[in-house]
Protein backbone atom coordinates (compact mmCIF):
# COMPACT_ATOMS: atom_id res chain seq x y z
CA UNK A 1 0.00 0.00 0.00
CA UNK A 2 1.13 3.90 -0.68
CA UNK A 3 -0.23 6.33 1.10
CA UNK A 4 0.22 10.04 1.00
CA UNK A 5 -1.08 12.48 3.44
CA UNK A 6 -1.64 16.23 2.83
CA UNK A 7 -1.93 18.67 5.69
CA UNK A 8 -0.49 22.04 6.82
CA UNK A 9 0.57 24.08 9.67
CA UNK A 10 0.74 27.54 10.22
CA UNK A 11 0.76 29.96 12.94
CA UNK A 12 -2.87 30.46 12.43
CA UNK A 13 -3.92 27.21 11.24
CA UNK A 14 -2.12 25.61 14.30
CA UNK A 15 -0.73 21.94 14.65
CA UNK A 16 -3.63 19.84 15.12
CA UNK A 17 -3.92 18.64 11.52
CA UNK A 18 0.17 17.81 11.34
CA UNK A 19 0.05 16.33 14.67
CA UNK A 20 -3.41 13.79 13.19
CA UNK A 21 -0.86 12.94 10.24
CA UNK A 22 1.52 11.57 11.95
CA UNK A 23 -0.37 9.57 14.32
CA UNK A 24 -1.81 8.06 10.20
CA UNK A 25 2.11 7.82 9.58
CA UNK A 26 3.04 5.72 12.48
CA UNK A 27 0.53 3.27 11.97
CA UNK A 28 1.10 2.86 8.34
CA UNK A 29 4.65 2.78 8.60
CA UNK A 30 3.81 0.06 11.59
CA UNK A 31 1.98 -2.14 8.57
CA UNK A 32 4.61 -1.96 6.03
CA UNK A 33 2.84 0.82 3.82
CA UNK A 34 4.65 3.30 1.72
CA UNK A 35 4.53 6.78 3.20
CA UNK A 36 4.92 9.97 2.25
CA UNK A 37 3.60 13.65 3.14
CA UNK A 38 3.20 17.15 1.67
CA UNK A 39 2.53 20.13 3.19
CA UNK A 40 3.59 23.07 5.32
CA UNK A 41 5.03 22.34 8.57
CA UNK A 42 5.74 26.13 9.88
CA UNK A 43 5.26 26.43 13.87
CA UNK A 44 4.92 22.26 14.33
CA UNK A 45 8.43 21.30 13.30
CA UNK A 46 8.67 19.54 16.38
CA UNK A 47 5.72 17.21 15.40
CA UNK A 48 6.99 16.61 11.49
CA UNK A 49 10.38 15.83 13.12
CA UNK A 50 8.71 12.62 13.14
CA UNK A 51 8.01 11.91 9.33
CA UNK A 52 12.22 11.61 9.59
CA UNK A 53 11.95 9.00 12.08
CA UNK A 54 9.96 7.03 10.11
CA UNK A 55 11.81 7.50 6.84
CA UNK A 56 8.21 9.43 5.53
CA UNK A 57 9.25 10.72 2.57
CA UNK A 58 8.76 14.24 2.19
CA UNK A 59 6.99 16.19 -0.86
CA UNK A 60 6.77 19.88 -2.14
CA UNK A 61 3.51 20.73 -1.83
CA UNK A 62 2.05 20.99 -5.51
CA UNK A 63 -1.64 20.34 -6.91
CA UNK A 64 -3.49 17.06 -5.29
CA UNK A 65 -3.54 16.15 -9.46
CA UNK A 66 -0.07 15.40 -9.57
CA UNK A 67 0.97 14.90 -5.87
CA UNK A 68 -1.77 11.71 -5.88
CA UNK A 69 0.21 9.52 -8.65
CA UNK A 70 1.72 6.75 -7.98
CA UNK A 71 -0.50 6.17 -4.78
CA UNK A 72 -2.93 3.65 -3.77
CA UNK A 73 -4.45 6.31 -1.13
CA UNK A 74 -4.43 9.44 -0.22
CA UNK A 75 -5.56 11.01 3.02
CA UNK A 76 -6.35 14.85 3.26
CA UNK A 77 -6.21 16.93 6.65
CA UNK A 78 -6.80 20.16 5.73
CA UNK A 79 -10.24 22.82 5.55
CA UNK A 80 -8.70 25.04 2.29
CA UNK A 81 -8.88 22.52 -0.05
CA UNK A 82 -11.98 21.75 -1.87
CA UNK A 83 -13.86 19.38 -3.41
CA UNK A 84 -10.50 16.97 -4.83
CA UNK A 85 -12.05 14.00 -5.54
CA UNK A 86 -12.44 13.64 -9.24
CA UNK A 87 -8.82 14.69 -9.82
CA UNK A 88 -7.08 12.32 -6.91
CA UNK A 89 -9.33 9.64 -8.11
CA UNK A 90 -8.00 10.29 -12.06
CA UNK A 91 -5.06 9.51 -10.79
CA UNK A 92 -5.93 6.17 -9.58
CA UNK A 93 -5.99 6.95 -5.98
CA UNK A 94 -8.99 6.54 -3.06
CA UNK A 95 -9.46 9.96 -1.40
CA UNK A 96 -9.81 9.90 2.51
CA UNK A 97 -10.85 12.94 3.96
CA UNK A 98 -10.44 13.74 7.59
CA UNK A 99 -13.21 16.55 8.47
CA UNK A 100 -13.96 18.37 11.86
CA UNK A 101 -17.90 18.71 11.41
CA UNK A 102 -18.09 21.12 8.52
CA UNK A 103 -14.40 21.84 8.52
CA UNK A 104 -12.82 20.82 5.62
CA UNK A 105 -16.13 18.66 4.34
CA UNK A 106 -15.71 17.35 1.09
CA UNK A 107 -16.79 14.09 -0.67
CA UNK A 108 -14.33 11.20 -0.57
CA UNK A 109 -14.16 7.75 -1.12
CA UNK A 110 -13.58 7.41 2.55
CA UNK A 111 -14.78 10.23 5.00
CA UNK A 112 -13.96 10.36 8.46
CA UNK A 113 -15.17 13.33 11.20
CA UNK A 114 -13.85 11.51 14.95
CA UNK A 115 -16.29 14.15 16.48
CA UNK A 116 -16.92 13.70 20.18
CA UNK A 117 -20.73 13.37 18.89
CA UNK A 118 -20.82 14.30 15.01
CA UNK A 119 -24.18 16.51 13.84
CA UNK A 120 -25.74 14.69 10.66
CA UNK A 121 -24.07 15.34 7.41
CA UNK A 122 -26.15 15.59 4.44
CA UNK A 123 -25.62 13.33 1.75
CA UNK A 124 -22.95 14.16 -1.23
CA UNK A 125 -21.65 10.97 -2.92
CA UNK A 126 -19.43 10.08 -0.59
CA UNK A 127 -18.79 6.37 -0.01
CA UNK A 128 -17.73 4.96 3.72
CA UNK A 129 -18.30 6.96 6.41
CA UNK A 130 -16.30 6.63 9.56
CA UNK A 131 -18.12 8.98 12.39
CA UNK A 132 -17.25 8.81 16.09
CA UNK A 133 -14.68 9.50 18.53
CA UNK A 134 -13.60 5.74 18.05
CA UNK A 135 -11.59 7.01 14.98
CA UNK A 136 -9.62 9.57 16.80
CA UNK A 137 -6.30 9.09 15.53
CA UNK A 138 -3.39 10.05 18.08
CA UNK A 139 0.33 9.37 17.90
CA UNK A 140 2.10 6.35 19.60
CA UNK A 141 3.91 8.46 22.41
CA UNK A 142 0.54 9.23 23.42
CA UNK A 143 -0.68 5.87 23.65
CA UNK A 144 2.61 5.22 25.52
CA UNK A 145 2.41 7.66 28.52
CA UNK A 146 -1.50 6.80 28.84
CA UNK A 147 -0.06 3.49 30.03
CA UNK A 148 2.17 5.66 32.32
CA UNK A 149 -0.26 7.29 33.71
CA UNK A 150 -1.78 4.44 34.78
CA UNK A 151 -0.66 3.99 38.23
CA UNK A 152 0.57 7.65 38.77
CA UNK A 153 -0.88 9.60 42.05
CA UNK A 154 -1.30 13.62 42.43
CA UNK A 155 1.72 15.98 43.14
CA UNK A 156 1.81 18.58 45.90
CA UNK A 157 1.19 21.18 44.88
CA UNK A 158 -0.41 20.25 41.94
CA UNK A 159 1.28 20.51 38.96
CA UNK A 160 -0.77 22.21 35.93
CA UNK A 161 -0.03 22.27 32.52
CA UNK A 162 -1.47 25.12 29.99
CA UNK A 163 -1.10 24.57 25.85
CA UNK A 164 -3.04 26.31 24.03
CA UNK A 165 -2.91 26.69 20.12
CA UNK A 166 0.23 26.46 18.06
CA UNK A 167 0.80 30.31 17.50
CA UNK A 168 2.57 33.14 18.74
CA UNK A 169 -1.12 35.04 18.65
CA UNK A 170 -2.57 33.40 21.80
CA UNK A 171 0.33 34.75 24.12
CA UNK A 172 -2.14 37.19 25.62
CA UNK A 173 -4.85 34.59 26.31
CA UNK A 174 -2.28 32.51 28.17
CA UNK A 175 -1.80 35.41 30.16
CA UNK A 176 -5.54 35.35 30.89
CA UNK A 177 -5.56 31.94 31.72
CA UNK A 178 -2.14 32.54 34.26
CA UNK A 179 -3.87 35.62 36.18
CA UNK A 180 -7.11 33.36 36.58
CA UNK A 181 -4.78 30.31 37.84
CA UNK A 182 -2.78 32.96 40.29
CA UNK A 183 -6.11 34.67 41.47
CA UNK A 184 -7.27 31.10 42.77
CA UNK A 185 -4.83 31.54 45.46
CA UNK A 186 -4.20 28.19 45.90
CA UNK A 187 -0.81 26.71 45.63
CA UNK A 188 0.50 24.93 41.96
CA UNK A 189 3.93 25.16 39.77
CA UNK A 190 2.78 25.40 36.14
CA UNK A 191 4.48 25.03 33.02
CA UNK A 192 2.91 27.18 29.87
CA UNK A 193 4.18 26.39 26.64
CA UNK A 194 3.12 29.30 24.04
CA UNK A 195 4.89 31.04 21.31
CA UNK A 196 5.76 34.13 22.08
CA UNK A 197 5.81 35.99 25.14
CA UNK A 198 2.88 36.07 27.58
CA UNK A 199 2.63 38.89 30.55
CA UNK A 200 3.15 36.88 33.89
CA UNK A 201 1.37 37.87 36.74
CA UNK A 202 2.49 38.64 40.39
CA UNK A 203 1.97 35.80 41.82
CA UNK A 204 1.27 34.67 45.24
CA UNK A 205 3.00 32.25 48.09
CA UNK A 206 3.27 28.40 46.76
CA UNK A 207 2.69 29.63 43.40
CA UNK A 208 5.36 28.93 40.20
CA UNK A 209 5.13 29.47 36.52
CA UNK A 210 7.52 28.44 33.67
CA UNK A 211 7.17 29.37 30.19
CA UNK A 212 8.43 27.67 26.75
CA UNK A 213 7.41 27.19 23.58
CA UNK A 214 5.77 23.94 22.27
CA UNK A 215 8.45 21.01 21.96
CA UNK A 216 8.66 17.18 21.76
CA UNK A 217 8.68 17.07 25.67
CA UNK A 218 5.07 17.85 25.75
CA UNK A 219 3.83 14.16 26.35
CA UNK A 220 6.75 13.83 28.65
CA UNK A 221 4.98 16.87 31.03
CA UNK A 222 1.48 15.26 30.66
CA UNK A 223 2.86 12.24 31.71
CA UNK A 224 3.45 13.98 35.23
CA UNK A 225 0.24 16.42 34.77
CA UNK A 226 -2.05 17.17 37.18
CA UNK A 227 -4.51 19.12 35.58
CA UNK A 228 -4.13 20.97 32.20
CA UNK A 229 -5.59 23.63 30.59
CA UNK A 230 -5.99 23.60 26.30
CA UNK A 231 -7.92 24.54 24.18
CA UNK A 232 -10.97 22.50 22.59
CA UNK A 233 -8.76 20.74 19.81
CA UNK A 234 -6.37 17.54 19.12
CA UNK A 235 -4.31 17.97 22.12
CA UNK A 236 -7.77 18.24 24.23
CA UNK A 237 -8.45 14.62 22.94
CA UNK A 238 -4.93 13.51 23.89
CA UNK A 239 -5.26 14.35 27.20
CA UNK A 240 -8.64 12.95 27.14
CA UNK A 241 -6.82 9.84 26.10
CA UNK A 242 -4.40 10.11 28.39
CA UNK A 243 -7.30 10.69 31.64
CA UNK A 244 -5.81 14.07 32.80
CA UNK A 245 -8.30 16.79 34.52
CA UNK A 246 -8.95 19.31 31.61
CA UNK A 247 -10.23 22.81 31.62
CA UNK A 248 -10.98 23.51 28.39
CA UNK A 249 -11.21 26.93 26.01
CA UNK A 250 -13.21 27.64 22.86
CA UNK A 251 -10.13 29.38 20.90
CA UNK A 252 -11.65 29.50 17.58
CA UNK A 253 -14.92 28.81 15.65
CA UNK A 254 -14.08 25.06 14.21
CA UNK A 255 -13.84 24.37 17.80
CA UNK A 256 -17.75 25.16 18.83
CA UNK A 257 -18.76 21.59 18.38
CA UNK A 258 -16.21 19.97 20.05
CA UNK A 259 -16.23 22.20 23.29
CA UNK A 260 -20.01 21.83 23.85
CA UNK A 261 -19.96 17.99 22.96
CA UNK A 262 -17.67 17.86 25.81
CA UNK A 263 -18.99 19.62 28.26
CA UNK A 264 -22.44 17.80 27.59
CA UNK A 265 -20.50 14.45 27.80
CA UNK A 266 -18.78 15.64 31.52
CA UNK A 267 -15.45 15.15 29.82
CA UNK A 268 -14.01 18.94 30.81
CA UNK A 269 -14.40 22.01 33.03
CA UNK A 270 -15.40 24.59 30.75
CA UNK A 271 -13.92 27.73 30.72
CA UNK A 272 -15.65 29.68 27.76
CA UNK A 273 -14.19 31.70 24.18
CA UNK A 274 -11.31 33.46 24.44
CA UNK A 275 -12.54 36.77 24.96
CA UNK A 276 -14.23 35.60 28.50
CA UNK A 277 -11.44 34.39 30.33
CA UNK A 278 -11.68 38.00 32.73
CA UNK A 279 -14.38 36.73 34.06
CA UNK A 280 -14.61 36.01 37.34
CA UNK A 281 -16.29 32.61 36.79
CA UNK A 282 -13.10 31.12 35.30
CA UNK A 283 -11.01 31.61 38.08
CA UNK A 284 -14.17 30.33 40.13
CA UNK A 285 -13.97 26.72 37.36
CA UNK A 286 -10.11 26.52 38.27
CA UNK A 287 -10.55 27.11 41.87
CA UNK A 288 -13.28 24.09 41.93
CA UNK A 289 -10.89 22.11 39.90
CA UNK A 290 -7.89 22.20 41.58
CA UNK A 291 -9.44 21.69 45.38
CA UNK A 292 -11.43 19.07 44.16
CA UNK A 293 -9.93 15.88 43.93
CA UNK A 294 -13.38 13.78 43.24
CA UNK A 295 -14.59 16.27 40.11
CA UNK A 296 -11.13 15.48 38.85
CA UNK A 297 -11.06 11.91 39.16
CA UNK A 298 -14.47 12.25 37.58
CA UNK A 299 -13.35 13.92 34.39
CA UNK A 300 -10.11 11.90 34.19
CA UNK A 301 -12.60 8.55 34.31
CA UNK A 302 -14.90 9.88 31.87
CA UNK A 303 -12.41 11.45 28.91
CA UNK A 304 -9.77 8.18 29.59
CA UNK A 305 -13.15 5.95 28.92
CA UNK A 306 -14.40 7.98 26.33
CA UNK A 307 -11.12 8.35 24.26
CA UNK A 308 -8.72 5.57 23.46
CA UNK A 309 -6.49 7.01 20.42
CA UNK A 310 -6.46 3.81 18.10
CA UNK A 311 -8.78 5.74 15.56
CA UNK A 312 -5.75 5.55 12.87
CA UNK A 313 -5.98 1.63 12.99
CA UNK A 314 -9.59 1.40 12.29
CA UNK A 315 -9.34 3.48 9.61
CA UNK A 316 -6.69 2.42 7.87
CA UNK A 317 -8.38 -1.10 8.23
CA UNK A 318 -11.14 0.32 6.02
CA UNK A 319 -8.86 2.32 4.07
CA UNK A 320 -7.26 -1.22 3.40
CA UNK A 321 -10.99 -3.27 2.82
CA UNK A 322 -12.03 -0.03 0.33
CA UNK A 323 -8.73 -0.50 -1.74
CA UNK A 324 -8.79 -4.84 -1.80
CA UNK A 325 -12.31 -4.70 -2.84
CA UNK A 326 -11.43 -2.56 -6.06
CA UNK A 327 -8.87 -5.20 -6.77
Amino acid sequence: MRLLLRADASPTIGAGHISRVVAYAERAVSRGWEVAFAGDTDNAEWLASRFSELSVTRLPVSPLASLASGFDAVLVDHYGLGDVRAEVNAAGAVLVSIEDDTFGRRPADVVVDSGLTPAPRPSDGSGVLLRGVEFTALRDVVLRTRALRASRTPGSPLHVTVVLGGGAEWASTVSSLLRALRDTSLPFTADALVRGEPELPSLVDGQSVRVAAPHPGLLDLFATTDVAITAAGVTFLELCCLGVPTAAVQLVDNQAAGYRAALDLGLTTGLGTASTLDDRAVTTALRELLSDASLRSRLAKAASSTVDGLGADRVLDAVAARLNGRK
